[in-house]
């Protein structure tokens, strides 16, 4: 009689577990699918900061070249070129 209550009980066990199994995994499934859907919106931000990235190096870069002429500009009329010593007349 031990034997068919034993088996009894790990039959009811086994009944009770299904439910509870199949209810984890759609609560996995729901995870899942928040997972992937913020996994694309990631991705899709990581492609625009790349954009933004490249915008702003190209404008850096500009921004650099237009420097160094200016650079150079501002050298080129700090040393203006030299004159010619005149000479004075004296008055007598």
């Amino acid at each position: 009689m031990t034997r068919r209550n034993t088996w009894a009980i790990l039959g009811m066990a086994a009944m009770l577990s299904l439910p509870l199994a199949a209810c984890k995994d759609t609560k996995t499934l729901e995870e899942n699918e928040q997972l992937k859907a913020k996994v694309a919106e990631l991705q899709k931000e990581n492609g625009q900061v790349g954009n933004d990235l490249e915008t702003m190096t190209a404008a850096r870069d500009a921004l650099a070249k237009e420097n160094e002429k200016l650079k150079a500009e501002l050298k080129a009329k700090k040393h203006p070129a030299k004159k010619t010593a005149r000479k004075k007349h004296r008055q007598s």
